[in-house]
């Protein structure tokens, strides 16, 4: 059973790099694999997590990046929705429409980042006391932070997981194969 980042990236930083956001994207996806959506929904830890809002919350992360960096607003941002709401399904969300939801941003950020002339183009970063002012970040930076973020959703989804049902990552890829 594969558990590792592809290795085939036809030669470039660009596919390595959006490799690595999709291995970490399947990670999290994965972690819903055999679940009911009341299941998804359920907080196993003392954490407010759930991993339908995990899928969730990274999905929206991805696209407030991609429209950043695009220099476009986020369509997607809903007035009167809490900072809580991210990190759960709510007005009659489902999971498969969230990961459909997923499934077209990782598509677009795909398109944008082979699109654009250079990983070193720069794009600002709104005014927020988290970011340094007047910041500015490269396409590649925002990839590598792609990578964090998912990266370490991924590894809350993998506990999460097991509170509910004691099934890890090693399992969830076999059973997502067939072999489990």
């Amino acid at each position: 059973m594969v558990a590792l980042v592809p290795t085939e990236t036809h030669g470039d930083e660009r596919g390595a790099l959006l490799n690595f956001i999709e291995a970490q994207r399947a990670a999290i996806r994965r972690s819903l694999h055999g679940l009911t959506e009341e299941q998804a929904a359920s907080r196993p830890s003392a954490s407010e997590l759930s991993l339908s809002g995990l899928v969730k919350h990274v999905a929206e992360v991805e696209l407030n990046w991609l429209r950043l960096a695009q220099r476009r607003p986020n369509e997607r941002q809903r007035t009167g929705e809490t900072w809580g709401d991210g990190f759960r399904l709510v007005d009659e969300e489902t999971i498969p429409e969230v990961v459909g939801f997923w499934a077209g941003v990782a598509k677009e950020t795909e398109e944008f980042v082979r699109s654009v002339p250079s990983l070193d183009d720069t794009f600002p970063l709104p005014e927020a006391p988290w970011f340094p002012k007047d910041g500015q970040v490269s396409i590649r930076w925002m990839l590598l932070h792609l990578v964090q973020e998912a990266a370490r959703h991924a590894g809350h989804a993998d506990i999460v997981r097991e509170s509910l049902d004691g099934k890890g990552s090693y399992e969830l890829i076999a059973a997502e194969q067939g072999r489990g």
